[in-house]
């Protein structure tokens, strides 16, 4: 027994112990429901419980739980950044709205049931974070109150915060009499979206006027928006689409497009037709990677492919979004564009992106750490509010730094943008560093918990999970008259659950629920943070 008793008492046995079997744990589904990393949190709770039972002294120094938070925050922001700014000029004020009313509402019944009931407003907190499923929101109220008490609220009302935002999605439609055939339909035909469909359509030259004329002297993107991306002459002969490049009667060509700018191209050119332009001769399509650093933050009209290199640029895919570019657009680290070109200018177009997804995968630490310290710094910048001082702290500070940089994307030869795999795994490294050890303080003080409140934890726990919700509907039902597919993507954004957002996926074949997922998770991300924190320091 001594033998494996002193395994115990070694912190860094016992945090990788507990890393381990969390992660176990949380790949464990049952009807297609997992904890994934957030597991960890339960099984350092058990760990806690059963050292503080058996008296057995371990504590895991606090430098790790520090690193494990700012890694997490960060990583956090870096995320969200880009989407979190664009969302407020792309999405507007409704899905927004949804999302606030969610956080409010849910730190607002978890401050009154405290006041009401008397529950220690640390552990509500908690409760309030695990409600919301919002791991982040956790990190903030325990850094905030200097207890791990909210963690043991965390572990309470989680598994109904991931459960009940389930049932609420699937039952919802029948309490608000709502036909989801009817509301995809009503979708389509609203084209909601604030990103609209790009695709593609092969016309045929008609239009006399045309006849003859250079793309250059036609101003086709700057008429109709849409970029033309192949030519294909009356005897089946390929051509680059540059600018100098005429087009004549009965020519083929392929544009690339919104519904509405390919809509304009057939009253300025033709007809459309179900041809297809192949793809072969000199004429090559394909997908570059940005990842020349030169490059990055460059609008497409700095960079001028069409002149330099005859190469036209006919959609821009970040973060698994499709957009049109435009002028103006500028290119970000890790973007994935699509450009028709000669094939004898590939290697040029190729060093100009640099298109290495080695080099994508590659990751400097370097802007990890000053992005870091920067918000260490920002986070330690005194307010004065009259009588009182404000300071956004150590994780509202390395929050808001990150998600400055991440927008910014580079300052000088610095890129602060972190690829998606890089991202992940310094976000997961994060989370477990942080959650172990204040999972294991929280266990022991578990017993004194429920024997103070007993069950009641657990009631109060779905109460914040469920009310906001409905509240979220009724508004966007009665007040935005959103779409109802729509309206549960937000919700179950403004709740930050992904297992919610993949069951109302499975009920339409529309991308509404993931338009409004996307545009709210962000936001609610960091409004989660701030009501913790806010709660948490009252």
């Amino acid at each position: 027994m001594d033998f494996f008793t002193q395994f115990f008492t070694r912190d860094y046995f016992v945090l990788f112990l507990i890393i381990a079997l969390g992660i176990a744990l949380g790949k464990v589904s049952f009807k297609g429901i997992k904890f994934d990393l957030s597991a960890v949190i339960f099984v350092a709770l058990f760990f806690g419980y059963i050292f503080n039972y058996y008296h057995i002294a371990l504590t895991i120094p606090p430098i790790i739980q520090k690193i494990g938070l700012v890694l997490f925050i960060y990583t956090i922001g870096m995320q969200a950044g880009p989407s979190f700014f664009g969302s407020f000029r792309e999405q507007g004020f409704r899905f927004m709205s949804v999302a606030a009313v969610i956080v409010i509402s849910g730190s607002l019944l978890a401050w009154a049931i405290s006041v009401i009931w008397g529950v220690d407003l640390k552990l509500m907190t908690g409760l309030f974070t695990g409600a919301l499923t919002s791991t982040p929101g956790l990190a903030a109220a325990i850094e905030a109150s200097k207890s791990p008490v909210a963690s043991i609220g965390y572990g309470i009302a989680y598994p109904f915060g991931v459960l009940g935002v389930i049932l609420f999605v699937k039952i919802s439609p029948k309490i608000f009499r709502k036909n989801i055939v009817q509301e995809e339909q009503s979708f389509k035909n609203g084209n909601l979206s604030d990103k609209p469909e790009i695709t593609n359509r092969t016309f045929v030259i008609t239009n006399k006027n045309v006849d003859g004329k250079s793309l250059a002297e036609l101003k086709i993107r700057f008429m109709t928006k849409a970029n033309i991306s192949r030519i294909m002459r009356k005897d089946g002969a390929l051509v680059v689409p540059s600018p100098e490049e005429r087009l004549f009667l009965d020519d083929r060509v392929k544009a690339v497009g919104t519904e509405d700018a390919l809509q304009r191209v057939e009253l300025l050119l033709g007809k459309p037709t179900e041809e297809v332009i192949p793809q072969s001769g000199n004429l090559e399509i394909r997908w570059f990677v940005v990842s020349n650093e030169h490059v990055v933050n460059k609008s497409l009209a700095e960079l001028n492919i069409m002149g330099n290199y005859h190469a036209t640029m006919t959609r821009i895919r970040r973060s698994g979004i499709d957009l049109t570019p435009y002028p103006s657009t500028r290119l970000r680290y890790g973007d994935k564009v699509l450009i028709s070109l000669h094939k004898g200018n590939v290697p040029i177009v190729t060093q100009l992106l640099g298109d290495s997804l080695k080099h994508i995968s590659e990751t400097s630490f370097l802007p990890v750490a000053l992005g870091i310290v920067i918000g260490v710094l920002l986070g330690a910048i005194s307010i004065p509010l009259g009588n009182l001082h404000f300071q956004l702290g150590l994780t509202g500070g390395v929050l808001m730094a990150s998600l400055f940089l991440s927008w910014k994307g580079k300052t000088g030869p610095v890129i602060w943008n972190l690829s998606g795999p890089a991202n992940q795994l310094l976000r997961q490294m994060g989370l477990l560093l942080f959650l172990t050890p204040v999972g294991i303080d929280a266990g022991t003080h578990l017993t004194a918990a429920f024997a103070q409140y007993g069950a009641n934890l657990f009631l109060f726990g779905g109460i914040i999970t469920l009310v906001p919700m409905i509240l979220a509907c009724l508004t966007g039902v009665f007040v935005f008259k959103l779409n109802f597919l729509s309206l549960l993507g937000a919700i179950t954004g403004g709740m930050t659950s992904t297992p919610g957002l993949s069951v109302v996926d499975s009920m339409t074949d529309t991308e509404a629920p993931q338009l409004a997922y996307a545009a709210v998770y962000p936001f609610s991300l960091v409004l989660v943070i701030i009501a913790a924190e806010v709660l948490a320091l009252f």
